[in-house]
């Protein structure tokens, strides 16, 4: 079947509500365009507050908006439940999974990224990623169902195992993610058990690289390394995993990046966490065959300036998506860091090209403007680099967490979602307490392994 607007205005199709088509969606209010939103979820999810619910200190609909109600006032965008499956560049036709068939005048691909096992996929079933809402609920059931595990474990070895928790990946969600098990297992779990000390547990961070946070500067690196170490977080630099299985992980550490000392051991785990590599959507691929359009090694889509596609000017792409560069007047170009706020500049930049060639005006190369970095380690712990006119503003600690706190919350969508998450925050603050910890599937006593599937 094909669906076919009921005016003759230009058709726009933008694949994915994440940061970008939700920015492009949104500067097309008003525009004389149809508009047909597709996505897999019927929510827009702030992804960068997306481990606080895999760590029991938000619920979902705190960080979630349905993309129905975010364009209920807006007459000209249509929203679609889908998934693209074929995007025929020639006939001008987007193919979702059910046989639904868009035609379109202007593309927005948007479609976001995915979970790097670095061509060891297999490593997922031990050690999920965190890229959508499913993915935090399994990552919370599996933290959580391991104290309920170690609780209930008699056997030294397998209890230590259970307690081990291990996050992959020293990038801010890894940063973040390690912090907030150390809380948990320090603050929030202590006297709640009583065969088990949860202060015991050890959270232990594994970064490939010689520092975290590698996109900082390197002394918000090394500050952020010695909060995260405060907080018993073991971090181990230049150490890389070579296999994962149901028992835990091989690491490979080096006593330098380049060092050919390698050392290579065993951490007994039963609850692991990926946070080391980003893939562009495999509709990247799927984007260049039938455009003929470039990828990087990424499988990010390479674009023009104006991030259109080569020969193809009524095709855009942005986000996670796009291998896109930032052409600043009298600047070489530089890349764009695969950030939201680069989603939401290139999601405007497109909508506002878009208007342009309909009126027959020249488009204008994208310009990425840089606001900084922000990182959070845990209580009263973060870490800032600010860009500004007068040059890096950069600082950490309490005051940096604060900065952190009120920058999320302001750009949370909806007001409501921004209440809720003050709330629950400046509650736990006070209390140590989190209460979004209710996972379902645990009634074996065990918590679930690969061969005994999540549910």
């Amino acid at each position: 079947m094909s669906y076919v607007p009921p005016a003759s205005r230009p058709r726009v199709v933008i694949i994915g509500c994440g940061f970008g088509g939700l920015e492009a969606a949104k500067a097309l209010r008003g525009a004389a365009v149809d508009v047909t939103l597709v996505d897999k979820t019927n929510h827009h999810l702030f992804q960068p507050l997306l481990y606080q619910v895999a760590t029991a200190g938000l619920s979902a609909p705190a960080i979630a908006a349905p993309i129905r109600h975010l364009f209920r006032q807006q007459g000209n965008v249509r929203t679609l439940l889908g998934e693209v499956t074929t995007i025929d560049a020639l006939s001008r036709r987007v193919l979702l999974r059910d046989g639904t068939a868009l035609p379109w005048d202007h593309l927005i691909v948007a479609a976001g990224a995915t979970h790097s096992y670095f061509g060891r996929d297999d490593w997922a079933t031990y050690a999920p990623g965190l890229k959508t809402l499913d993915d935090a609920f399994e990552i919370r059931r599996r933290i959580l169902l391991a104290f309920e595990a170690a609780e209930n474990e008699p056997d030294d070895t397998r209890r230590d195992a259970w307690l081990t928790f291990v996050v992959v990946g020293g990038g801010p969600t890894g940063v973040e993610m390690a912090g907030t098990l150390a809380e948990i297992a320090r603050h929030t779990l202590p006297g709640e058990f009583r065969r088990i000390d949860p202060a015991s547990a050890r959270i232990i961070l594994l970064e490939g690289g010689p520092r975290v946070l590698q996109a900082m500067p390197e002394t918000l690196s090394r500050r952020a390394r010695e909060q995260l170490e405060r907080l018993g977080v073991q971090v181990r630099l230049n150490a890389r995993v070579t296999a994962i299985d149901s028992g835990g992980l091989t690491v490979e550490s080096a006593s330098s990046p380049h060092g050919a000392d390698l050392t290579r051991y065993q951490i007994h785990s039963k609850c692991m966490v990926w946070a080391a590599g980003v893939a562009a959507s495999p509709l990247g691929l799927q984007l260049a065959a039938a455009t003929g359009c470039e990828t990087d090694r990424a499988g990010r889509v390479r674009v023009q300036p104006d991030l259109s596609l080569a020969g193809h000017p009524g095709v855009s792409v942005i986000g996670d998506l796009a291998a896109a560069m930032s052409h600043a007047p009298g600047r070489e170009p530089t890349p764009v860091p695969g950030v939201s706020p680069g989603a939401k500049q290139m999601g405007r930049a497109v909508a506002a090209n878009l208007l342009r060639r309909l009126a027959g005006q020249p488009t204008r190369p994208f310009r990425y403007r840089d606001y900084g970095n922000l990182a959070t380690i845990g209580r009263n712990s973060a870490v800032v680099d600010l860009a500004s006119p007068m040059g890096p503003v950069r600082f950490s600690g309490y005051f940096a967490w604060l900065f952190w706190l009120f920058a999320h919350v302001y750009f949370l969508i909806g007001f409501r979602n921004r209440l809720v998450v003050l709330m629950d925050w400046a509650w736990a603050y006070w209390s140590f307490a989190r209460y979004a910890r209710v996972v379902t599937g645990g009634a074996r006593g065990s918590a679930p392994t690969p061969s005994e599937p999540a549910a």
